[in-house]
């Protein structure tokens, strides 16, 4: 079993899970990333879809064209137009030899869902959680609340610590110089800057993350510590009203953020 991180368009990643039944292909953007790799022995089986932005969903067709009887597996959702299947809330299904679990993590839109293998190529877990958690940050919020947002993500915070996040943008260095101005003195997240620097210096993406290194360094997660709750009252001028409040006032931040 092998995960490949395929760089699509400006700052995506398309996820290529493989193993003996052939591959999963995970928000294929853009076709061509994924017709490279099969040129050079990737077996497309799946599809499967986190939301239905162009971004994530925009090269499924073509791909559809080139293996026409692959499932595509999503969310339900209208908007879309090629899937095969659509999920649900703690769906079990298995798609080119791999077992797969669903949760419902809505907030970035109304209807994305991650999807969790319980068992990835080193025995870990991995979750595909699409645009609803990044390394360092989360989602801006197009579709859903504060609340739906911080819910999801508490949800996927759950999850043991060795799962390996794969998300759908390089975003770790623009999400660490807003995580830094809100918790300058956590040397988790200083740790975590350098390592990420020193991988995108070399070439190479910063993803997967690690859950447990995400609870320690992403400020989206952390919206319960105190270091977090004095940034966001420094900001409000008065202490936020509840945990809620804490992550919207958090998100809000970082929508206007400019490093």
């Amino acid at each position: 079993m092998r995960l490949l991180a395929l760089p699509a368009l400006s700052d995506n990643y398309i996820w290529a899970l493989s193993g003996d039944g052939g591959a999963l292909i995970v928000d294929p953007g853009e076709p061509g990333p994924v017709l490279a790799a099969a040129a050079e022995g990737l077996r497309p089986a799946a599809i499967l879809l986190t939301h239905h932005h162009p971004d994530h969903i925009g090269g499924t067709a073509a791909l559809l064209e080139r293996w026409p009887q692959m499932p595509v597996y999503s969310p339900h959702d209208e908007r879309i137009a090629e899937a095969t299947e659509r999920l649900i809330e703690g769906a079990r299904f298995d798609a080119a030899g791999h077992a797969l679990r669903v949760m419902e993590v809505p907030g970035h839109t109304r209807s994305h869902i991650a999807y969790v293998l319980d068992a990835g190529p080193d025995g870990d877990p991995v979750a595909f959680t699409g645009d609803t958690l990044f390394s360092l940050g989360c989602g801006r919020l197009f579709e859903g609340t504060p609340a739906q947002m911080l819910a999801s993500l508490s949800r996927l915070a759950a999850l043991p610590d060795p799962t390996r996040i794969c998300c759908g943008h390089e975003y770790t260095l623009s999400n660490a110089a807003f995580a830094r101005v809100v918790e300058p003195d956590n040397p988790a997240l200083q740790r975590r800057y350098q390592q990420a620097q020193a991988m995108r210096d070399a070439g190479q993406p910063t993803l997967p993350s690690r859950l447990a290194d995400e609870r320690a360094a992403n400020p989206f997660l952390r919206s319960r510590e105190p270091a977090v709750i004095a940034a966001v009252a420094a900001r409000l001028g008065r202490a936020p009203a509840d945990e809620v409040e804490t992550f919207a006032e958090l998100r809000l931040w970082k929508d206007g953020f400019r490093a």
